[in-house]
């Protein structure tokens, strides 16, 4: 049972958030001076209404029993298997390097975190020093941060000593070995024509030469550049030492990251939300059901997502017209529209869930009002007003903003590869995590916390797809399907297939059969 000061806030909050999403219906002219005056922000989003709100309805005025909060909160049970990194031989560092391998990475901090791990396996195939890496700036979120500002470096080399080499900085002698040198024109130590997937012949054939002629390679693009089958087992075991043991974060994301656990797991109970004292860590008692437990929702519907895909999300045609000027400037026609409808697409399982969605489905799974819902997400495409459907339904939900006080935030506040590891770090230590829609993060995520057994909500795209289109679904046929199409897909274990990411899919490459 809600106590008082959660009951209230909740129906404050329903009540703004219905108003906020009824306001467009009532008085849809409201916005309209706005949108001409400040066409940058208004006129490329319109609020969207409620898309399923017979389904919302029902959600709203859901009771769910304690049978559904056990089962919904349960950890999973052992699997039978265990983590396998080691070496089957012990590590031996090579007497003399064959040089020093460069990578340079694209891509959000998920994306870079597999390449890294893929270095470390290509230096180690090369029996070459590696450099840390270095991390491009992100075209979308424009981040600058370095390895150093991510990842414990003492940490990483500490962990992989008797696997690698690793250096900080070049010597003196190849301190001109730049990104900006390889920018200005064609170099003899520059590898750019590495294959996707390129096996660790193609290493050892086309960039070992390089290392014994010049001292040094420089490798980029690198994203994606080693194989994920028919490689040595001990190299594919170092992937998964380096993503799961060597990669820890600075200790400030750290530390932030576990005073957010803290305040999710132990809430106070009679203080204000927005007083100073929230903003301390506390101990204070926990709720009868469901006591000191959150789950994490990576909403992952930002813009960059919303302009892949060809869905229709409610914003109408202005929205739709922005999304495609946003795909031409950012991708130059690499991404087009598609060539299948929003239903056809939607029934594929191709369309990102929105909040709304994605909130009705954790309703029907069990989650109740009184859940403490931690959302990560760097930037949710529409803002507040896209997301008051999901607020509405889980009233409890807090963000970084929410949690912490702007100082707390100032170390990482505009970086969104920092945001993105305290939110990293958070999830690997939540009871559950779920993710609205596959993307990098999740990957990431759900190989994680399969390697150390934490349960993974992982929603079923084409089956939800579908429900949604059906508009005459009342709340409990709704409830039913989705519960039963969502049974098994919460952290059970999936072996990897061939091509697959061994990153998401650790065992068995990673992972050992535990003995009984």
């Amino acid at each position: 049972m809600m106590k008082p000061y959660y009951s209230f806030q909740y129906q404050r909050i329903a009540f703004v958030g219905l108003l906020a999403l009824l306001l467009p219906l009532f008085f849809p002219h409201l916005l309209t001076p706005l949108g001409h005056a400040s066409p940058s922000v208004f006129s490329e989003w319109n609020a969207p209404k409620p898309r399923h709100l017979s389904l919302l309805k029902g959600a709203l005025q859901r009771q769910t029993s304690n049978v559904q909060q056990f089962n919904i909160w349960s950890p999973l049970a052992d699997q039978g298997w265990k983590p396998c990194v080691e070496s089957i031989k012990p590590p031996v560092l090579p007497r003399k390097s064959q040089g020093y391998i460069q990578v340079f990475l694209d891509g959000g901090l998920n994306q870079q975190r597999m390449g890294i791990c893929d270095a470390v396996a290509v230096a180690k195939i090369l029996n070459a020093t590696l450099v840390i890496p270095h991390l491009d700036v992100n075209p979308v979120w424009k981040d600058s941060s370095t390895f150093t500002e991510i990842f414990d470096v003492d940490h990483f080399i500490k962990v992989l000593k008797n696997e690698i080499s690793i250096v900080e900085e070049l010597p003196e002698e190849y301190s001109w070995s730049t990104r900006e040198y390889y920018a200005t024109g064609i170099r003899a130590t520059r590898i750019k024509t590495a294959p996707v997937h390129a096996s660790a012949n193609w290493y050892l054939e086309s960039v070992l030469p390089v290392l014994q002629s010049y001292g040094i390679a420089a490798i980029a693009p690198f994203s994606h550049r080693l194989a994920f089958d028919i490689l040595p087992i001990d190299i594919q075991r170092l992937r998964c030492k380096v993503n799961f043991q060597a990669l820890d974060f600075v200790p400030h994301i750290r530390a932030l990251g576990d005073a957010l656990i803290s305040r999710l797991r132990y809430p106070p109970t009679k203080t204000a939300r927005l007083g100073s004292e929230y903003l301390q860590r506390t101990t204070g008692e926990k709720d009868e059901q469901g006591a000191g437990k959150f789950a994490v929702l990576h909403l992952r519907f930002d813009k960059d997502m919303a302009a892949h895909s060809a869905c229709d999300f409610g914003g109408g045609k202005a929205e739709k017209l922005a999304l495609a000027k946003y795909r031409q400037v950012i991708w130059q026609g690499r991404v087009l529209n598609s060539q299948f409808t929003d239903e056809e697409l939607r029934n594929q399982g191709r369309c990102p869930l929105t909040p709304e969605e994605i909130g009705l489905l954790l309703a029907a799974l069990g989650f109740d009002n009184s859940t403490r819902l931690y959302l990560a997400s760097h930037k949710v495409y529409g803002g507040e007003a896209r997301i008051a459907a999901l607020r509405m339904l889980f009233p409890l939900m807090e963000d970084k903003k929410s949690l912490a006080s702007a100082e707390e935030r100032a170390k990482i506040q505009g970086k969104a590869s920092l945001l993105a590891a305290v939110d990293y770090h958070v999830s690997m230590h939540s009871d559950i995590f779920i993710s609205a829609s596959p993307g990098n993060m999740h990957n990431a995520l759900v190989g994680h916390r399969t390697y150390e057994n934490k349960k993974t909500i992982k929603p079923n795209m084409a089956l939800l797809g579908q429900l949604f289109l059906n508009k005459s679904m009342g709340w409990s046929e709704f409830q039913r399907v989705a519960l039963e199409g969502h049974k098994n897909r919460q952290g059970q274990m999936r072996l990897k297939k061939e091509k697959q990411s061994i990153y998401t899919y650790p065992a068995p490459d990673c992972m050992c059969r535990a003995l009984a």
